[in-house]
């Protein structure tokens, strides 16, 4: 008999590549773009620093806090499904036996095994039956607020910390331009790695993540260029 071959596919990536790529973005973005709008200001190079830190420090605070609350009333919502799933199943087994049924024959099943395969699923697990095919919930699926938080902001800070490491690093008349050419790199490389992985044309994730970046980030020097004039 031969072995049955695990099939994967680059859209079982797309949720966790998503969210790990958004992180280093906004990382990358926000914090690039505080450093060019204090550099814009003529601000010195210790409160650009101590700006870049803040950015990174606050930034991944933030990520992690709107992450988690948002997660958590997702997972709320998920458990709160179940539990009314679960107390169907206690009051009306036969009707929630039909109602699975009647969903395998909308997919394409005849209604004799459809009713089949409601009966030995929900013999085997009823309320995980209910809770993938009525609701659409599965383990993979699962909110994980603490998860998605952690995640959220170790990848805001791995971002981040590139454009603080560029004004470390960099002269005082030269972060600016540093800073803005680093950031853009790294969001080309982030932009065509989500693109590649996800399977759709490369070129047109690195143009479309470069082009709104570069724009943020100049609207931000800009804007403190004029501030810093205004305020001398």
């Amino acid at each position: 008999m031969p072995r049955h071959r695990k099939e994967t596919h680059r859209i079982n990536t797309v949720g966790w590549l998503r969210a790990a790529v958004l992180g280093a973005n906004d990382g990358i973005v926000s914090t690039a773009s505080l450093v060019l709008g204090m550099a814009g200001s003529q601000a010195s190079h210790a409160n650009i620093l101590l700006a870049a830190v803040a950015g990174l420090v606050g930034g991944a605070m933030s990520m992690a806090t709107g992450e988690y609350v948002s997660v958590s009333s997702q997972s709320d919502t998920e458990q709160a499904a179940l539990a009314q799933e679960r107390r169907e199943l206690q009051e009306d087994g036969p009707g929630e036996r039909r109602e699975l049924a009647a969903i395998y024959v909308h997919r394409g099943l005849d209604l004799a095994l459809a009713r089949q395969v409601a009966e030995q699923l929900m013999a085997h697990d009823a309320l995980a039956a209910h809770a993938r095919d009525e609701l659409g919930l599965s383990d993979l699926t699962a909110a994980r607020p603490l998860q998605a938080a952690m995640a959220s902001a170790s990848s805001f800070a791995v971002g981040a910390a590139l454009p603080l490491l560029m004004v470390a690093i960099t002269p005082p008349g030269a972060v600016a331009g540093s800073v803005a050419a680093a950031a853009l790199v790294a969001l080309a490389l982030l932009g065509g790695l989500a693109a590649g992985t996800g399977g759709a044309r490369i070129v047109t994730g690195v143009f479309r993540v470069t082009f709104w970046s570069a724009l943020a980030m100049g609207v931000t020097f800009g804007i403190g260029r004029a501030v810093g004039v205004s305020i001398a």
